[in-house]
């Protein structure tokens, strides 16, 4: 279970404090999934990237399967990120000169190689994201849309048990939008992880089914 709990978040500035979050809480269960709305500035991207541990909160807590990465080592915390969180942004962050498998695989590198049956997960993915046929393109040679659908199955890789996407469909048409919008929505029901998703987007929303609105630092019920 996810357990976001009381966060705030205040930047220091010339004013003397700039709030950002206030007090926001909600939980997710196993599988469950949330879209976060709100207009620019309002501090979506903040809390993804605090429940995500990019980043401290000011106050609260947050638990995955009850481990708080803020209580733990940075090290710990970065075993957190990179094993039980799948991050996409909205920048696609592909390394240009690696094939779109071994885009995929970069999270594994973290153990200092990739097991054999990990590249055969990655192969999997990609054809599962309609890519069968791209497994040695570069970044270079694919389109948005197929670019964003390579970060998708990075960040399902290590099948995590929190996906977080932040504007993942931001710079895409309508069409890849809906496309990579709906493929995380599956893929998230398939590995049985939970799924949280920053857009400004209606219809990105209304793909992953409960949507709330983040206004003035608090999240509305």
């Amino acid at each position: 279970m996810l357990d976001v709990d009381r966060i705030t978040k205040t930047y220091p500035s010339v004013a003397g404090g700039l709030p950002v979050l206030d007090g926001v809480s909600f939980t997710l269960e196993p599988g469950g999934r949330l879209a976060v709305m709100g207009r620019s500035g309002s501090g979506k991207s903040t809390l993804l990237a605090i429940i995500g541990a990019l980043e401290e909160p000011t106050t609260g807590s947050v638990r995955l399967d009850g481990f708080d990465p803020f209580a733990a080592s940075a090290a710990g915390r970065a075993l957190f990120r990179n094993r039980r969180v799948g991050f996409v942004f909205q920048e696609h962050h592909l390394l240009d000169g690696c094939t779109a498998l071994d885009n995929v695989v970069v999270p594994a590198l973290a153990g200092g190689s990739v097991p054999i049956d990990l590249v055969a997960r990655g192969t999997r993915l990609l054809e599962r994201v309609g890519l069968a046929t791209r497994l040695d393109h570069l970044p270079g040679q694919l389109s948005g849309g197929e670019r964003q659908r390579v970060a998708v199955a990075r960040a399902l890789l290590l099948s995590p048990r929190l996906i977080l996407a932040d504007e993942p469909t931001g710079q895409l048409d309508a069409r890849a939008a809906d496309e990579v919008a709906t493929l995380l929505v599956e893929l998230a029901a398939e590995t049985g992880g939970m799924l949280v998703v920053v857009t400004h987007d209606e219809a990105v929303a209304s793909r992953v089914g409960c949507v709330r609105r983040l206004r003035d630092g608090r999240l509305e019920p």
